[in-house]
């Protein structure tokens, strides 16, 4: 078993000895997660740490998303239910980048890539290839490609 999956477990047996019902509930439903994604496919298979981190941060955006959703529908008491869900699995997850570090890393990465050849607003996809390795996990896709977009536009 990797070592963030045991983890979980430890930690969600944890949460049910000290009857803490949120985390226990959202620890169930990550673990059920990496579970279904664990038998998907042809054959059974055990993830790897990065494949178990990339899980978390699939359902981290689900409770993002549906916090907002329930915000944006007058749901305050479910909304906020889905951001304490959010801020449990954020303990698994590595720490986010800084919009900085975001900015430097892109900076980087566009400079590399017009040192290839890569120009202008075409340069997209060279840049994203370039930075996407770099920043995995840590920053979410839209944010970098709002960063890529802007650094290649000024």
């Amino acid at each position: 078993m990797t070592t963030l999956k045991s983890r979980l477990q430890d930690d969600l047996t944890a949460a049910i000895k000290e009857r803490d019902e949120l985390r226990s509930a959202t620890l169930r439903m990550t673990l059920a997660a990496i579970t279904k994604e664990e038998v998907a496919g042809k054959e059974a298979r055990e993830l790897s740490d990065d494949e178990v981190q990339k899980v978390i941060t699939r359902e981290a955006k689900k409770r993002r998303e549906a916090a907002e959703a329930f915000a944006d529908g007058g749901r305050a008491e479910q909304a906020e239910r889905e951001r304490a869900e959010g801020e449990v699995l954020a303990d698994y997850l590595p720490k986010q980048l800084s919009d900085e570090e975001l900015e430097s890393l892109v900076g980087e990465a566009v400079a590399e890539a017009r040192a290839s050849g890569a120009e202008g607003p075409r340069a997209m996809g060279a840049v994203m290839k370039i930075v996407n390795p770099k920043v995995a996990g840590r920053a979410e896709g839209g944010r970098v490609a709002a960063a890529v977009k802007k650094q290649l536009a000024g």
